[in-house]
């Protein structure tokens, strides 16, 4: 580790103007490129006091052995200098931007004698007009095949065309006139090229002018009686307006923007930006950017600009008029200016403040937060990421070890019915979805808990007590002796088999989906069977904060830790695997019958019965001998079939059974009022009569 102290600039040497300054290494590698309105004054903070530096900046400086700065003129040049060196050197301090994906440019060699459409990725070349980008190369295939019935521009490759050209004959899209066959000379080069601008045009935004003229073409056609000249112009109409449609009217026609959202933590961030063309989206592009260097949001956005607008391919027509984003960089007047030369018209930065472009943004801002979602699932895997995850819950909930086992509680129900419970394991950080369990909740009577903290009791004593059940036929009566060399606890084997029993393995940690009420059920439930060593918390959704058993004041992780992302995946996925067993059991017991009960009647039995009565209560009023010449019945089972449902007749006068309550969307606790399932004037459920 080098001392800043040794290659420090003497007083005096750092002039005081704007420049552009690299950091380099003991090899003369470039590790960071900056720029400052005032070298001498940005140079001097990197060789303070170590202790007051971020311990990024730190490691910077500590890594470098040798500082070099450029004076240039003015800060927009510092600006482009800047990002020509980052380009250049890829140093490792900087901001790295990922593009999460290759995005599909549409693209039209104009610099070839018979310009192409095609879809192209990666660096662009010279001399070719670039649209997009674009989510799905389909949807570019998509929007180009219905232009080319008003745009019959070339798209065959050299080989195709050369091929045509020299066999006098056209592909098929010649013949279905989606080409206009310059390379049989159908067409002349001037007019190729004519056919080809309109199409760049017509993408660019400048619709009205080409619908206009179809419009005026297909009247007079129709006025001079060649209906069927109008009918071809009319189609090409509505073929315009199919494409136009394909991109979102989103702000006021003419409206050029690029609106930008950021969404981040400490130490990475996702970006996304919108291409708004003409008051349309465009397309889209997303990055996941890592910051390797302190910055703040508005440092990131000037990066940001520098990335999508700083390469030297880049195009006029790539920068926009507006230019929206979060947060206005630092020296917001020098990158307006910097854009305003690449466009070679004014450009504005601004944030957006309220109408139709501040909701734009925020549903710009909502694909960045899903964005930084999707790349932490991704990263789950990683397994640095995870051993920290596992410190830090370690350290939060003062555990002796790493919780490498974790087990997750929560219940699920529809107004105290169909009551579910799920246990999910995660170990060393990473789902094992082998060891998943359910729980049906059965309650003191049989008939369900009384509430949620019941709930959770019975599962816990159930689970621990099984537990305790296999560690006492297998002689160990321990919980958490015989550690194995990984650090998960060791349990009981099947003599037969070899493999592990059921609830073979305790848990370093038990997480239970709640707040202080679930976390006191299931403290109660442990300490009834006399489990004491395994931890237990609780993760309350609504403040995501860490309860532990008899404290008064929550545990606070912060938002973006990885111990906070690991307990709520384990809350999440709990939730999830609580909720789809409801939902089986629910759907089951929404289709009973009573002929389920049946000896010998199964489903194909009583598809038929329904078939031949057309009915229940028809069903009930048959005889065994009529029931009998069903196919598929005999004469047994026909008797076995009368006798269960004159077992269940509503006798005169009573009121007919309460049907079981339909589905509504359940979560933890319940929730919403049950609608009754649709029923027969007998009484019993349609949705179970007829289920067959």
């Amino acid at each position: 580790m080098a001392d800043p102290a040794t290659y420090r600039p003497a007083p005096g040497e750092i002039p005081d103007s704007p420049g552009v300054y690299r950091f380099r290494d003991e090899h003369g590698r470039v590790i960071y490129v900056g720029k400052a309105k005032s070298l001498r004054q940005r140079l001097s903070s990197y060789f303070q006091d170590l202790a007051n530096l971020h311990p990024r900046t730190q490691q910077m400086v500590t890594t470098a052995a040798s500082v070099q700065w450029t004076v240039v003129g003015t800060e927009v040049e510092a600006l482009a200098l800047e990002y020509s060196w980052i380009k250049e050197f890829d140093p490792r301090f900087n901001v790295k931007y990922r593009d999460d994906k290759s995005y599909p440019y549409l693209a039209v060699t104009m610099a070839e004698e018979f310009p192409r459409v095609q879809v192209l990725r990666g660096a662009k070349r010279a001399g070719t007009r670039y649209f997009g980008p674009y989510a799905h190369a389909w949807a570019i295939r998509e929007t180009v095949d219905l232009l080319l019935r008003v745009f019959p521009v070339r798209t065959c490759s050299a080989g195709v065309f050369r091929r045509a050209n020299q066999q006098g004959r056209p592909c098929l899209l010649g013949y279905i006139d989606k080409c206009s066959a310059p390379c049989v000379g159908r067409i002349a080069p001037d007019d190729h090229r004519a056919l080809a601008q309109d199409f760049c045009d017509f993408m660019a935004g400048d619709t009205a002018r080409f619908t206009r003229r179809l419009t005026a073409r297909m009247k007079e056609a129709a006025a001079d009686l060649d209906y069927e000249r109008a009918a071809r112009l009319r189609d090409d109409i509505a073929t315009l307006e199919t494409a136009m449609q394909k991109n979102a009217v989103v702000l006021p026609d003419g409206t050029e923007a690029d609106v930008f959202a950021l969404s981040g933590d400490e130490l990475e961030a996702a970006v996304q930006v919108f291409h708004v063309r003409d008051g349309r989206i465009r397309g889209q592009r997303g990055w996941v950017v890592e910051k390797v260097e302190d910055v703040t949001d508005a440092e990131l956005v000037e990066h940001l600009l520098q990335q999508v607008y700083g390469g030297e391919d880049v195009q006029a027509g790539a920068v926009p008029r507006e230019v929206l984003v979060p947060v206005l960089p630092p020296e917001v007047d020098q990158v307006e200016d910097w854009l305003t030369g690449l466009r070679g018209g004014r450009v504005h930065v601004r944030v957006p403040q309220r109408g139709d472009k501040h909701e734009l943004a925020r549903t710009v801002l909502k694909n960045a937060e899903h964005a930084l979602v999707l790349h932490r699932t991704r990263r789950a895997g990683d397994l640095t990421t995870r051993s920290q995850a596992l410190r830090e819950i370690q350290e939060a909930l003062d555990l002796a070890t790493a919780p490498l086992r974790i087990e997750c509680y929560d219940v699920s129900h529809n107004q105290g019915t169909f009551q579910s419970a799920s246990m999910v394991v995660f170990e060393d950080g990473m789902a094992r979805k082998s060891e998943y369990r359910l729980f049906s909740v059965r309650g003191p009577e049989g008939e369900g808990a009384r509430d949620d903290t019941a709930a959770m009791h019975e599962v816990i004593t159930r689970r621990f007590r099984r537990y305790l059940a296999d560690r006492a036929a297998s002689g160990e009566l321990e919980i958490g002796g015989g550690d194995d060399e990984d650090g998960l606890r060791s349990g009981p084997v099947d003599a037969e088999t070899g493999r592990p029993t059921r609830f073979a393995y305790p848990p370093n940690l038990v997480v239970v989906d709640g707040g202080p009420p679930q976390v006191a059920a299931a403290a109660a439930a442990l300490a009834e069977l006399g489990v004491d060593d395994v931890a237990l918390c609780g993760l309350a959704k609504r403040l995501e904060e860490v309860w532990l058993p008899g404290e008064e004041y929550p545990v606070i992780l912060q938002r973006s830790s990885e111990g906070l992302y690991l307990l709520q995946r384990l809350r999440d996925e709990a939730h999830r695997f609580a909720i789809t067993a409801h939902r089986k059991r629910r759907s089951k017991g929404m289709t009973v019958s009573v002929l389920d009960d049946v000896p010998g009647l199964g489903p194909a039995r009583q598809a038929s019965l329904l078939r031949h009565f057309g009915s229940v209560k028809r069903l009930r009023a048959a005889s065994v001998e009529e029931i009998a010449t069903v196919p598929g019945m005999g004469e047994r089972t026909a008797a076995a079939v009368v006798a269960a449902l004159q077992g269940t007749a509503t006798p005169p006068g009573a009121s007919a059974p309460t049907p079981a309550p339909a589905a509504v969307e359940e979560s933890p606790g319940g929730g919403g009022a049950p609608r009754p399932a649709a029923s027969n004037r007998d009484g019993t459920t349609v949705a179970g009569m007829l289920e067959a």
